[in-house]
């Protein structure tokens, strides 16, 4: 999804080590999102527009970390998503695909305000036509990576169950033994 993937531009060192990465700040990570997602790289992003991404990102984090908290969320909360999505207008189209049809959004202008309103359009439609109870913040203290659950039970409680399940499990045992050995 665009909108996870888009979070990651905010990196932190899921081992511990306390390294912190603001990937949206790295040459070619911008380019290589859109990239992956089919959408135009509209060149290098103005200090402004650099800034209203990063705020888009502080607000999409900001909301999945009172969905995770179980808070309600308020109008407040909605204001910069409603910003973001109302600076540039899209069009609704349905396109025809092999297995029916799919409706889909296209922005009226170019530009970072459009990839924005991308990015904000695709966090909305979870919230709206998904599941945000299904939205995650990895438990792995270090890691802050945000998912989400789709597994059946909805229990998934890390990122990657090999990558910081494994850590975890590790630094439980350690943690056990340390107190075994006193």
């Amino acid at each position: 999804m665009l909108w996870d993937d888009f979070l990651k531009s905010n990196y932190h060192d899921w081992r511990g080590s306390g390294y912190y990465e603001d990937r949206l700040d790295k040459p070619g990570w911008l380019e290589q999102l859109l990239t992956n997602h089919n959408l135009p790289y509209p060149g290098a992003p103005s200090a402004k527009e650099m800034d209203d991404l990063k705020q888009l990102r502080h607000q999409i984090l900001h909301l999945v970390q009172r969905l995770t908290e179980h808070k309600i969320t308020d109008a407040s909360d909605l204001e910069g998503l409603n910003k973001t999505l109302s600076v540039a207008p899209m069009i609704l189209q349905i396109v025809g695909t092999e297995s029916g049809f799919q409706l889909v959004t296209a922005p009226l202008q170019s530009g970072w305000a459009s990839i924005g309103a991308e990015v904000a359009t695709s966090f909305v439609r979870l919230l709206t036509e998904g599941d945000p109870s299904r939205i995650r913040i990895c438990e792995n203290p270090d890691c802050k990576t945000v998912y989400y659950d789709e597994t059946r039970n909805n229990s998934k409680r890390f990122c990657a169950n090999n990558v910081c399940g494994n850590l975890m499990k590790v630094r439980r045992f350690r943690a056990r033994q340390k107190v075994d050995k006193t």
